[in-house]
């Protein structure tokens, strides 16, 4: 009979202080919901029919001005103005598994969930424990989950990685069109490399997300073209948006400027090191700073994922923020790339 290692044990208390970071606005959890027992919650609302794109369907998105942050948080501020003196092209939706999996078979690529991991970067962890695998989402006990035990929802699982996003056994057949999770900065940053494009600043990011509009504004409503929460986080997800967990993507009306799923599903990778107060400039190798996550190199990630409810992270808005592990991946994180091609040629007038 096959034994499970010790090494889950070990790698999630190494990880349970960003594991409780990736939690967001915990103490909510405590005073704005009643320990209950769980209970079986059915989607309201049949799942949407999702739209089919182009491999490599993007967007081109204008240069502007606009107000950045938020004031929901601390750490989304101050809000300031922010000028994109050039135009790029985004991704209309998150990468997906079948993009990624063309990325893999062309290159021979393997993740940094796959790998074992250096010794020298976890001295408190015997070797023989650190094993391959990633940060899971999955309930475990409702009454420590209701008493903010961030380890009754997150475990880190040997053998999860992008193929098999719950661990041993799992797979990704069928959800080609889901996006691809388990990736950390450094993967993202390999399959834009191999695509002939880059990840986008955290400035590009917002002002895509905000529809290129100068005149957008911060909307703390949870919103319902977008995949979050629904229900008592975390054990119970009414799935009224048609979806409990992962959604494939485009699954939710566009912004804008015709970019799917900006906000919520996953969160996704920006290029720039995360700090509590986002500075005016970045020195190059800089390696961010996050008080939750001391000593741990961080960068910015964006957007909210389905794990995001109004008493729980609410991070479902533009202006939101997150510092994450460059060395950790998990279920709910994913990416989209940018290109710098020339902007589309202008139509004469009429």
């Amino acid at each position: 009979m096959r034994t499970e290692p010790q090494a889950p044990v070990a790698m999630a208390y190494r990880w349970i202080p960003n594991l409780l970071a990736l939690g967001l606005a915990a103490a909510c959890l405590v005073s704005c919901q009643k320990a209950e027992p769980p209970q079986a919650v059915l989607a309201t609302q049949p799942a949407k029919v999702c739209n089919e794109f182009s491999s490599e369907a993007q967007v081109y998105v204008a240069p502007g001005s606009f107000t950045m942050g938020d004031d929901r948080f601390p750490e989304e501020g101050p809000l300031r103005k922010e000028q994109l003196r050039k135009g790029f092209w985004m991704d209309v939706h998150e990468v997906t598994n079948g993009q990624f999996a063309r990325f893999v078979e062309a290159t021979g690529y393997i993740t940094v969930a796959e790998r074992r991991p250096d010794p020298s970067a976890y001295p408190e962890i015997p070797a023989d424990q650190l094993v391959p695998g990633s940060a899971v989402f999955q309930l475990k006990n409702a009454e420590r989950a209701l008493a903010n035990d961030v380890s009754a929802w997150w475990s880190f699982v040997p053998g999860a990685y992008w193929r098999a996003p719950e661990g041993l056994n799992s797979t990704i057949v069928g959800r080609e069109n889901y996006p691809v999770v388990h990736v950390v900065l450094a993967d993202a940053q390999a399959y834009a490399r191999w695509a002939g494009r880059r990840l986008p600043s955290e400035i590009e990011w917002e002002w895509a997300a905000r529809g290129a509009d100068p005149a957008s504004v911060n909307d703390h409503e949870q919103p319902s073209q977008a995949n979050t929460w629904q229900g008592k986080f975390p054990i119970q997800d009414a799935a009224i948006d048609g979806y409990a967990g992962l959604a494939p993507v485009g699954c939710f009306a566009p912004n804008g400027i015709g970019l799917h799923d900006m906000i919520g599903n996953v969160w996704e990778w920006t290029v720039d090191p995360y700090y509590e107060r986002r500075p005016r400039t970045i020195k190059a190798g800089a390696k961010g700073d996050d008080p939750m996550q001391k000593g741990v190199p961080v960068a910015t990630i964006k957007g909210g994922s389905f794990l995001c409810a109004p008493g729980y992270c609410m991070r479902y808005r533009p202006g939101a923020r997150h510092g994450q592990d460059l060395a950790l991946g998990a279920s709910h994180i994913g990416f989209r790339t940018v290109g710098d091609a020339p902007a589309p040629a202008s139509k004469p007038p009429p």
